[in-house]
Parts: structure tokens; sequence; C-alpha cells
């Protein structure tokens, strides 16, 4: 019998994270100031997915799969899931193979994914407000507060690291709580008390369970 705690994203935060991430990527492009390129980079991928949601075309029920598939593209190039992927796996990171680490990027990676877009298509109204940056070096962390549509406010903060000149978030932090570090303590538990191989096989299994009431705009990432 799976626990609670065993269940992948069984604790609050990690499902909180994705729907308040949502909720500023829709939200964020009215908010005015930007303080460099950081956030400059983030607000471009933010006018992207506004176009894709914007778009009658997208719209229509017939290109569901479609417009899925193209918000999912945008993920790809704010978010970069191996890096949090191998940030959340911790410690166990360095005992996999390389096989295998292609392979929890491919399950983590795709369950992160496909949280973002089903918050994305329920985004209704939260509003952004822009608290700055700070840059150090090759990384910087870009301050903001959610405004939810009961007025409360709910500090997010989203970690960053420049590769190539281009800037990709590798965690987010909301009211002080790390979206990795959560993910980390939760997988290290059950490696600790199970395996990585029993991880593997819960992450699969949601895998299969959030396959089955909607077609996602990808096609199902296979173990290797």
């Amino acid at each position: 019998m799976i626990s609670r705690r065993d269940k992948i994203g069984a604790d609050m935060r990690p499902r909180l994270a994705p729907a308040v991430l949502a909720g500023t990527l829709l939200a964020v492009a009215g908010s005015g100031a930007w303080a460099g390129p950081p956030s400059d980079q983030l607000h471009g991928r933010v006018d992207s997915v506004l176009k894709v949601l914007e778009d009658p075309e997208f719209k229509k029920d017939s290109k569901t799969s479609a417009r899925r598939a193209a918000i999912r593209a945008i993920a790809d190039e704010i978010f970069d899931f191996r890096e949090i992927s191998q940030r959340s796996l911790g410690r166990h990171w360095q005992t996999r193979t390389p096989a295998e680490r292609e392979e929890f990027v491919a399950l983590f990676g795709d369950l992160l994914e496909r949280t973002y877009v089903s918050r994305i298509e329920g985004y209704s109204g939260e509003r952004l407000v822009y608290a700055g940056e700070k840059v150090d070096g090759d990384q910087a962390t870009v301050r903001t507060r959610i405004i939810t549509k009961q007025g409360t406010e709910v500090p997010v903060d989203y970690r960053m690291f420049e590769r190539d000149g281009r800037w990709r978030v590798f965690d987010v932090n909301i009211e002080g709580v790390s979206l990795v570090g959560n993910y980390r303590a939760q997988f290290n538990s059950i490696i600790v008390r199970s395996s990585y191989q029993e991880l593997v096989t819960k992450l699969k299994a949601k895998q299969d369970e959030d396959a089955q009431p909607r077609e996602t705009g990808r096609p199902r990432q296979q173990a290797p």
C-alpha cells in the first residue's frame, strides 16, 4: 500500500508551485518594469505563451493537442528540466548510470511539464507584482509576488542560471520553500526506505495515471 508521503506530489507545495508559476506567466506581462536580462528573457517567453492562448485557432477544441504542444515547447525554453531533475535527485544522481539519468529526466520532466500545462489552462486571473532581480555571476533570482483573486499575496522567487547567453529557471521558491528541495526530500525518502527503482516505478505510475483522462501535447516519454 502506498502511503500518503510516498505518493509523488502528495505534499501541497509541489502541487502549488506549478499552479503559482502558471499564474505568474500569464499575469507577468502587464507588470511593466524589467530589471535585466533574466527578467527580459522570461518576459519574452511569457509573450509567447500569451500568443498561443489568445490565438483563435488554438482555442478550438480540435486544436487542444496543438495548443498543449506549443505551450510545452515554450516551457522547454523557460525551464532547464535536466538541471531541475539533477538537483531534485540530489546525492542519488551521482550513483545513476547515464541511461538511468536520461530515464529520470524524461519521467520527472514530463511530470512537471504536464502539471504546468494543466495549470496554464486553468488560469483564473491572478496578478503579479514584479519585485526586482539579483544577479550574481551566472546565477540570478527574479523576485515576484502573486496577487490572488482573494487579495492574498504569495511571494514567488525564480532561480535562474545563464548558459550560452540564455537564462533558464532551475528552481522556484514559494513563500521561502524550494520546489526542488521539496521534491528532493520526497525522492530521498522513497529511495532510502525502499530503492531508486521504486521511485522510478512511482513516477511511471504517475505518468500513466495523468495520461488517462486527457491527451497531452507531446507523445509520452518512454524509458530507454
